[in-house]
Order: C-alpha cells, then sequence, then structure tokens
C-alpha cells in the first residue's frame, strides 16, 4: 500500500484526493490528515479513514479534535500547529503527500516534504512562487519526485517530452501554451468592476474552488502566479509562456513543438483529474470523472488576455522578471489585498494598486533561505493592511 499524508484535507484538493483514494481503498494508506480549523470535517475524515495522524494548524481546535477522537475511541493521535503539519509531511510511513494547503502558509510543509524524499503532489503554488530555486533545490538534493496538481500544470506535464529539464531547445519544445478561462468578469465592462460583490468573485463560471483561489481567478493573479510556477517546475523563462484565455476550460494547456505540432490536454473541469493522474503515475487509475462529451462541447473559443482588465498578469511577470523575493511580496500582497475584499473592507479593483504599491515600495533580496523569505512575505502583508487600514479610516 501507498503511504499518504494529505495536507489540507478538508478543502477542494484534500476532499477530491479522498474521493480519488476511495475508489481503490486497498491500494492506499491515510497516514495523516490535516486541516486549518475545521474540526467538524476533520473528526468525520478521521471516522472515515482511521489515520495514524490528524494534524490541526489551531491549536485550540487541535484540542476539540483530541478530545471527541478520544471520546470516539480511535486511534488517531492528535497534533497541532506548524510543526505538527511539517511533522506528517517527512514521516518515514509516508511515501506521497497531497500539498493541497492554500497559500503561504502551504510553503514550509511542502519544502518538508520535498526535503524528505517524498512524492510531492504539489497543489499548492504558493511554494514555488515564493521560494522557487529553494524548493527545486530541495528536490533535487533529496531525489523527491514532483507532480503538479494545478490543472494547467499537470496538463503541461502529460504534454511534455522526457528529460524536458535538460532544455527546451535540446528536446523540441517551443512554447507553453498556458490556458485560463477568465473567469467570472472575464465580459463585464471596466467601469463596473470596482461594484463587484465578493459572492459574485467567487461564482466561478467552471470549476468549484475556495474563495481565495477563486478571486485569484477573477483577478487572473492566478494565472500569473501560474506563469512562476510554470517557469520553475519545467525550467524555461516567461518568455516561453504565452497566456490564452479559453472560456469552455476543456482544453487545460498546450505545449507547441519546433515542427509545429501542439499538444493539448483536454478533459471535463474536474481536479480529480490531475489528482488521479499524480496518484496513479507513471500508470493511470480511475479517477471518478465523467468521459469528455466532445459533441456536446461542440466548439472551443480562443482569445488574449486583457491587460487592462487583467493587471495582476503584468504584475506578476514583473515580479519574476525583478527575481529575488520580489515574487514572495507579490504573493504576501496579494493574499492581503484578498483577504481585504472578502472581508468587504476594500473594492476588487484596489487588489492589484495594493500589489503594485508593494512591489513598488518594497526592496526586494536575494531569495537565499527561508528566513529572507519569510521576512519580506511578512513586511509585505504588514505594508498591505496598513495601507488598508487607512482607506477604512
Amino acid at each position: 500500500m501507498t503511504g499518504i499524508s494529505i495536507l489540507g484535507s478538508t478543502g477542494t484538493i484534500g476532499v477530491n484526493t479522498l474521493d480519488v483514494v476511495s475508489r481503490d481503498r486497498e491500494a492506499y494508506d491515510i497516514v495523516a490528515l490535516t486541516a486549518n480549523r475545521n474540526v467538524e470535517d476533520m473528526f468525520v475524515q478521521c471516522e472515515t479513514w482511521e489515520p495514524k495522524y490528524a494534524v490541526m494548524a489551531d491549536h485550540d481546535c487541535a484540542e476539540v479534535l483530541s478530545k471527541r477522537i478520544r471520546a470516539r475511541g480511535l486511534s488517531t493521535e492528535v497534533l497541532s500547529g506548524v510543526a505538527g503539519i511539517e511533522r506528517v509531511a517527512a514521516l518515514p510511513e509516508t511515501d506521497s503527500v497531497m500539498a493541497g494547503i492554500v497559500g503561504a502558509a502551504g510553503l514550509l510543509p511542502s519544502i518538508a516534504a520535498a526535503r524528505a524524499g517524498k512524492r510531492v503532489m504539489l497543489a499548492n503554488k504558493e511554494a514555488l512562487v515564493m521560494s522557487g530555486q529553494l524548493f527545486m533545490d530541495a528536490v533535487t538534493d533529496s531525489g523527491a519526485v514532483l507532480l503538479p496538481i494545478d490543472s494547467e500544470h499537470n496538463a503541461i506535464f502529460q504534454c511534455m517530452p522526457p528529460r524536458f529539464e535538460d532544455g527546451f531547445e535540446r528536446v523540441g519544445v517551443r512554447k507553453i501554451l498556458l490556458t485560463a478561462s477568465g473567469g467570472p468578469f472575464r465580459q463585464r465592462p471596466l467601469d463596473q468592476l470596482s461594484n463587484v460583490t465578493p459572492s459574485e468573485a467567487c461564482a466561478h463560471p467552471n470549476w468549484v474552488m475556495g474563495r481565495k483561489i477563486s478571486v485569484d481567478s477573477a483577478t487572473m493573479m492566478n494565472k500569473g502566479l501560474e506563469i512562476i510556477e510554470a517557469c520553475w517546475l519545467f525550467h524555461t523563462s516567461q518568455e516561453s509562456i504565452t497566456v490564452v484565455i479559453h472560456p469552455q476550460s476543456i482544453i487545460h494547456s498546450m505545449v507547441e513543438y519546433v515542427d509545429g505540432s501542439v499538444l493539448a490536454q483536454l478533459g471535463n473541469p474536474d481536479m480529480r483529474t490531475p489528482i488521479a493522474y499524480a496518484l496513479g503515475w507513471p500508470d493511470r487509475c480511475e479517477s471518478g470523472v465523467e468521459s469528455l462529451d466532445i459533441f456536446t462541447v461542440a466548439r472551443l473559443d480562443f482569445e488574449p488576455p486583457d491587460i487592462d482588465r487583467f493587471p495582476c498578469l503584468r504584475l506578476a511577470r514583473e515580479a519574476m522578471a525583478i527575481g529575488g523575493t520580489a515574487s514572495a511580496i507579490l504573493n504576501a500582497a496579494n493574499e492581503a489585498a484578498v483577504a481585504a475584499f472578502l472581508d468587504e473592507r476594500i473594492p476588487f479593483t484596489d487588489i492589484p494598486t495594493l500589489i503594485e504599491n508593494a512591489l513598488e515600495d518594497i526592496s526586494t533580496r536575494s531569495a537565499d533561505n527561508l528566513e529572507i523569505v519569510l521576512e519580506d512575505d511578512a513586511k509585505a502583508r504588514a505594508y498591505v493592511d496598513e495601507l488598508v487600514a487607512q482607506r477604512v479610516t
């Protein structure tokens, strides 16, 4: 059996991972599950899967869960905090780690899994955005296997030739075509964007996702972060990556070769497909996803992104060009700004403005170690929080 630790088990990625695993329970052993504060769902998962460990990031929630676990007579050991999550990411009995914690909170556990030489199924793009070189060095040094879970990067991985890490020129790749749905505001008049509500921003037309990543899709910051992530995953520069808006979300990304061939990975917009691919790799396994009915789909549309509508794309490319901790600052400023928008403290259109201010006003440094990355992450959050407070008052 393959031992699996699922980081962020009560979130969308975690729930979908357990759904895929449930289709062949004899093949997998759920060693550990982690969550932030969702005690109710974690308790149900512990009843169902009986993991060796359950970790709550919040210490008080861990106490509540521990009492319920004992009262139920389960053998699951309850841990707490970031240290607990890092511990279960590196357990000897864990073969594979689903890194599904959203945002910067997933950085340290994801790196812990990489350093421990695990098969890292990376759904947390921020680990590479914030500390790309450090993360990739950890993978190389430990012999870990890195498999992307983002639907776009998973599609690119499936379309890439063997040994793509040797360089695009050597393997005959010309460029990556990174697809994007365009989110819920692709055709909304620009002068109406300042009035959109959090519920509107979270109503993605194709995907079922958490609130933060749904807002990132609406601003297209998710695609900006994915450009940075793709540079690290596929050992290329951002000049080799073209963003293509594809509203149907059926083609999840494409790879163009020097002979003119373009390989694409298609499928229904369901995260269980990339999850199943990573769980089974290099083989395939059942995901539970319905077959794609191309006759119902009928048409596939493509268009270039409007940079005036989606300035976060430009900001992400600029941060990647600057290098060092600029990407960490970009990501932290975005997380703080999105949180303020979801709390209805700022309008939707303030999100890119606050990010741009942070990139302009916070000095970047070489991302030589995690301490520097985390320090500049904290600076950016504090900076945006202060600007938000000034706007509110």
